[in-house]
C-alpha cells in the first residue's frame, strides 16, 4: 500500500509528506498551467477551467467581459499558494483550500488535453500507450486530491 502523502493534523491543518520528486512534478505542472493562463487563457485545453455560466451567448459574453480577470486571478492565486507551500510540512486551512482548487485545475487541464472521460480506467494503464505517462500523472493528481479531501473531511 502506498503511504499517504496528506493527512489531517487537527484544527483544519493538514500534514504534507511529499517526496522531492513529487514536489518537482507539482512545481512543473503548476508552472506549465500558469504559463498557459498567462499567455493563452482561450487555449482549448483550458476550456474546462472556465465552463459557461449562461446558455444565452450574449449573457455569456457579458459575463466573460465582467468576470474573466477575476476568474483568472483566483486560479493564479491558488497556483501561487501551491508553488509557495509545496515543500512545507503543514498547510493551514486556507492553504489547503488553495491546494484543492489548484489540484482540481491541474487535473481538469490535463484531463482535457488527454481527453479523459469519466469511464476511463486509469488503473489499467498500458505502458505502451503514448499517453500513459500523462494518464499516470492525471491519476496521481486525482489520488493526491482525494487524500486532501479526506484529510479535510476527517476534521469536520
Amino acid at each position: 500500500m502506498e503511504p499517504r502523502r496528506i493527512e489531517p493534523a487537527g484544527n483544519g491543518v493538514v500534514r504534507l509528506r511529499l517526496p522531492r520528486e513529487e514536489q518537482a512534478l507539482l512545481l512543473g505542472l503548476t508552472a506549465e498551467l500558469r504559463a498557459g493562463l498567462d499567455s493563452a487563457p482561450d487555449d482549448p485545453s483550458l476550456r474546462r477551467l472556465f465552463p459557461s455560466a449562461y446558455d444565452d451567448e450574449q449573457d455569456e459574453r457579458a459575463y466573460r467581459e465582467l468576470m474573466s480577470d477575476s476568474l483568472l486571478d483566483g486560479r493564479r492565486e491558488a497556483l501561487d499558494v501551491l508553488t509557495e507551500t509545496v515543500g512545507s510540512d503543514l498547510l493551514s486551512a486556507s492553504e489547503a483550500d488553495s491546494w484543492l482548487r489548484a489540484l482540481n485545475d491541474l487535473r481538469l487541464a490535463l484531463g482535457t488535453r488527454l481527453d479523459v472521460q469519466e469511464d476511463s480506467l486509469l488503473d489499467q494503464l498500458d505502458p505502451n500507450d503514448p499517453e500513459s505517462s500523462g494518464l499516470a500523472v492525471y491519476a496521481y493528481l486525482s489520488w493526491l486530491q482525494e487524500q486532501l479531501v479526506e484529510a479535510l473531511s476527517a476534521q469536520n
